[in-house]
């Protein structure tokens, strides 16, 4: 068994990330609900982290929490709701927010209160990422203060054992300076993680917990040949061998030259091509939310699986390649976040399927998969593909989708990618993309008048999906593509560039 970090999720949208920086340091921690009684007996558990969330712990909605969690004699660590949530119940005392702090802050820390806080030079002031309401005004009995805002608000404090500490602002997040240092001391000095959990080890133990869940049955796994259901596909072949049976859905809503490089790449792995292109934009006909576009895609691909399990003896199972930040965005699984948006593999599946799921990556950010394919052995060129959305085109072909839009959408994007590859920035980019808009504009070309729809470019750094930042392409590769998808693509008389981050935007424009 591996040391193993308990997170308790109150809703935050960050909790994932918190585990994503204690999994960077090779230490393996799980996420459990903020409601789940306390364990009986430490364990293999070496410490726990109470997340953020977006209740009050002075409202009547505040979510229901065993403070036997906090009687095991493990380090705590409180962070903004859980720095509130453990002033309030050992006898602190929390205030509603009239001092509001959201986003960027500046906050000063005393490091003589606890090295927890060495790498925040109490001379200076840290710029930090803030999201709170209520803030604490009066520290417990047996804690310290250890630091304050710029605006005056409690930003940390410690108790005086140096076994639990609370901050007010989000160390896991990148904005806040030295906030991966802050929890690597917190992890490794005030919880003695060796750091024992490795990609190799989530494979060995991902593969033994594959084969117990799905016993001597089959298994259909839904390939799309991105790097997530790849990865799937390899540890699932791992595990059960050929009673894994892989399908390749070609829905019609796919990138150019897609299906040939399935078929060339996974044939050994019971591979079958479904043509159920004119099944998936026919059932999209005359709708244009983005939400039953996902609905209706997911509800389509489930059946087609249905229908592929059905031809094989003891097919009881589905494996996809849901991650993280599709479960997050989609519904609350754990604590009370809020939904975003449904992701197809989540929120769009049906509530009557004749298949359960399989999902080994549910837990994992891009990154993390990445590292897992590598040690799996799959390709390069396979393991650092840029992530492409379930309902493919669907949700980048704003409005109606049609065949013939779809066609001028595929264009486009296919030389976007051409000019991303050419340029040597495919891989150092974490998307890059085209979106039809279903706005025309007036345009000339040839003398003559046109009106034809418009392209939106869009490319983002990210590290985990979860947030992103707009690429600043350079101009001439930005004029390059708009050059020649308006010269080249027909339908399309303007384009521009999405400089938009996330949040307030997401990546994917539906």
């Amino acid at each position: 068994m591996h040391q193993t970090l308990t997170i308790l999720d109150f809703g935050s949208q960050y909790t994932q990330l918190i585990a994503r920086r204690v999994r960077e340091m090779g230490v393996f921690c799980e996420i459990r609900p903020c409601t789940d009684p306390a364990p009986s007996r430490v364990g293999d558990r070496i410490g726990v982290i109470l997340s953020g969330g977006p209740a009050s712990v002075l409202g009547p909605d505040a979510p229901a929490f065993d403070q036997g969690w906090l009687e095991l004699g493990l380090p705590v660590l409180g962070i903004c709701y859980g720095m509130q949530l453990l002033a309030n119940a050992l006898g602190g005392r929390v205030a509603a927010g009239i001092a509001r702090e959201y986003g960027a802050a500046d906050v000063r820390l005393d490091a003589s209160v606890s090295s927890i806080f060495a790498d925040f030079s109490p001379a200076e002031l840290h710029p930090v990422w803030m999201s709170h309401g209520d803030h604490v005004v009066a520290v417990p009995p047996g804690w310290r203060e250890a630091g304050r805002s710029a605006n005056g608000v409690m930003a940390a404090m410690a108790r005086a054992d140096g076994r639990a500490f609370a901050l007010q602002f989000h160390p896991e997040v990148a904005h806040t300076r030295n906030g991966a240092a802050l929890l690597r001391r917190f992890v490794r000095e005030v919880c003695g993680a060796t750091g024992d959990w490795t990609p190799g080890s989530f494979v060995e133990d991902t593969v033994d917990r594959i084969r117990e869940q799905v016993g001597e049955d089959r298994v259909i796994c839904a390939l799309s040949g991105g790097v997530d259901s790849s990865v799937v596909a390899a540890l699932l072949h791992r595990a059960i061998g050929d009673r894994l049976h892989c399908v390749f859905v070609d829905n019609g809503l796919l990138r150019s030259g897609e299906a040939e490089g399935v078929r060339r790449e996974f044939g050994e792995f019971n591979l079958v091509v479904v043509d159920a292109a004119e099944r998936f934009v026919g059932g999209l006909a005359g709708v244009t939310d983005p939400e039953r576009k996902r609905k209706i895609i997911g509800e389509m691909f489930i059946r087609v699986f249905e229908e592929q399990a059905a031809a094989l003896p003891r097919a009881k199972w589905l494996a996809q390649g849901t991650l993280y930040p599709d479960v997050i965005e989609s519904v609350s699984v754990r604590g009370p976040s809020a939904t975003i948006k449904t992701h197809h593999n989540v929120g769009g599946l049906p509530e009557r399927m004749a298949l359960s799921l399989v999902e080994p990556l549910r837990e994992l950010f891009k990154d993390e998969v990445r590292s897992v394919g590598e040690t799996l052995g799959l390709s390069a060129a396979r393991v650092w593909r840029q992530p492409f959305p379930g309902p493919g085109l669907a949700v980048r072909c704003l409005g109606e989708v049609t065949p013939p839009r779809l066609a001028t959408l595929r264009a486009a994007d296919a030389i976007v990618r051409e000019e991303i590859a050419a340029a040597g920035l495919e891989r150092a980019i974490w998307q890059s993309f085209c979106v039809l808009l279903p706005v025309r504009t007036v345009g000339v070309m040839g003398d003559e008048r046109t009106y034809d729809e418009v392209c939106a470019i869009r490319a983002v750094h990210s590290g985990d999906g979860m947030t992103a930042d707009w690429v600043p392409l350079p101009h001439d590769l930005l004029g390059r593509m708009s050059s020649r998808i308006i010269n080249q693509v027909r339908g399309v008389n303007r384009v521009v560039y999405d400089i938009s981050s996330k949040p307030p935007a997401t990546i994917e424009w539906e």
